[in-house]
């Protein structure tokens, strides 16, 4: 996704995918993601400190594999500024191969708010 290589990242999506970001209603296409992100910045880049996979039955039933991941995002805004170290935490649902969940959180709208208010 990073790379924007969208036909290779949506083949690990399912056909009914929901993709979940702060402040924006659900979305079931990359290209969304892409047309929703260019109105608020240039570039997001992650740099992952962990990943976590739900491998206990009583929390994953089924076919369903939850992951996390974590870490921190650096940001080219549209006006050009950067900012670096935002938290994010990316949580997936996996259902026999394929992303059918994607819940985001990070700190962006905070990092946001410092800066206009620098």
């Amino acid at each position: 996704m990073e790379a924007r290589d969208l036909a290779s990242a949506e083949r690990y999506l399912a056909a009914n995918v929901v993709m979940q970001f702060p402040g924006t209603p659900p979305m079931q296409r990359l290209s969304e993601v892409v047309e929703w992100a260019q109105t608020r910045y240039r570039r997001v880049s992650k740099t992952f400190h962990a990943l976590d996979q739900c491998d206990y039955p009583s929390h994953c039933a089924g076919s369903v594999i939850v992951v996390f991941c974590h870490g921190e995002l650096t940001v080219e805004w549209l006006d050009g500024k950067t900012s670096s170290g935002v938290r994010f935490i990316d949580r997936f649902e996996l259902t026999d191969g394929f992303i059918t969940r994607q819940d985001v959180w990070n700190d962006l709208a905070l990092e946001q708010a410092a800066d206009a208010n620098a």
